[in-house]
């Protein structure tokens, strides 16, 4: 008979459970509500939502609506979809993480001081380690005006010019030891003239399942990883379940488990990302019953 586990530290995080709560409170009233993006990267959680009566749009469909509610999610937004909001009389349902929420604040006021340095704002370079195209990447570079530098990976921070200031923060969800080893980087080559701060703005609501994901993968002869395939965080903590069990494997639900997984094996850990709800979770460890 093989065991089954469900990881107890795996499921929404704080951002993600608030934000489904305040759409599953809007839809209950019975009013119409828009979602800008997928409220969550996980397809069968969006399902779910929109079963119930969420609709999901683009920014190009936004600027269409006018006097309607629409909710933004937790990864955040720039400063020009809230100005769109005011043009267009769009009551907003701000669902917006803190932690996101603070870390845009932090970059806004770094960029306002650099305009009104004595120094011209060239000289210094507001760098995000994060995604590319990622919403809160791009909730993030708006508070610049678009003029914030991302750098996706370590080998990218070669191209940052280090003769001038570097003010370095990171997207939440990024890996911590990543970012470490772009601080270390930076503090070898930064020129003594240039000034180089770093702040650590990776949410620990991630970083903080590193390890008992580590401790979890290892336990297990199988781990059934159950995450959609958008999610930023579920590809860091999905390669460190790799890492420790190379009998690893990412699903996105029930349907695309293999039975073949399963021979020799007397142990599965079922685990999954920020995005990922229970009740998927639960219906993988049902599927194996």
């Amino acid at each position: 008979m093989i065991q089954i586990e469900i990881d107890s530290d795996s499921g929404f995080c704080f951002g993600v459970t608030t934000a489904i709560k305040k759409a599953e409170e809007e839809l209950a009233k019975g009013n119409q509500l828009y979602c800008l993006g997928d409220i969550v990267h996980n397809g069968m959680e969006c399902e779910r939502l929109r079963r119930m009566g969420l609709i999901t749009i683009g920014h190009d469909e936004m600027a269409k609506l006018h006097n309607v509610k629409v909710l933004l999610r937790a990864h955040g937004e720039p400063p020009e979809t809230y100005e769109l909001a005011h043009r267009n009389n769009i009551e907003i349902i701000d669902a917006t993480c803190p932690v996101v929420l603070q870390l845009q604040r932090r970059i806004k006021k770094q960029y306002e001081n650099s305009l009104t340095s004595t120094h011209s704002p060239l000289a210094s370079q507001i760098v995000i380690f994060g995604k590319n195209g990622h919403a809160e990447v791009l909730g993030l570079v708006g508070q610049t005006d678009g003029r914030a530098i991302v750098i996706e990976k370590f080998d990218d921070v070669q191209s940052l010019d280090f003769s001038r200031d570097i003010y370095l923060y990171s997207q939440t969800t990024k890996s911590l030891d990543e970012f470490h080893r772009i601080i270390e980087y930076i503090k070898q080559h930064i020129s003594p003239t240039a000034n180089f701060q770093w702040f650590d703005t990776i949410c620990r609501s991630v970083a903080n399942r590193m390890p008992s994901m580590s401790q979890f993968a290892a336990r297990h002869d199988l781990i059934l990883f159950v995450c959609g395939r958008k999610s930023s965080n579920g590809k860091v903590l999905f390669q460190e379940c790799q890492r420790v069990n190379a009998n690893s494997h990412l699903i996105e639900g029930p349907e695309e488990i293999e039975k073949e997984w399963l021979k020799g094996v007397l142990t599965v850990g079922i685990c999954g990302a920020t995005s990922t709800p229970k009740w998927l979770m639960e219906q993988c460890r049902d599927a194996l019953l």
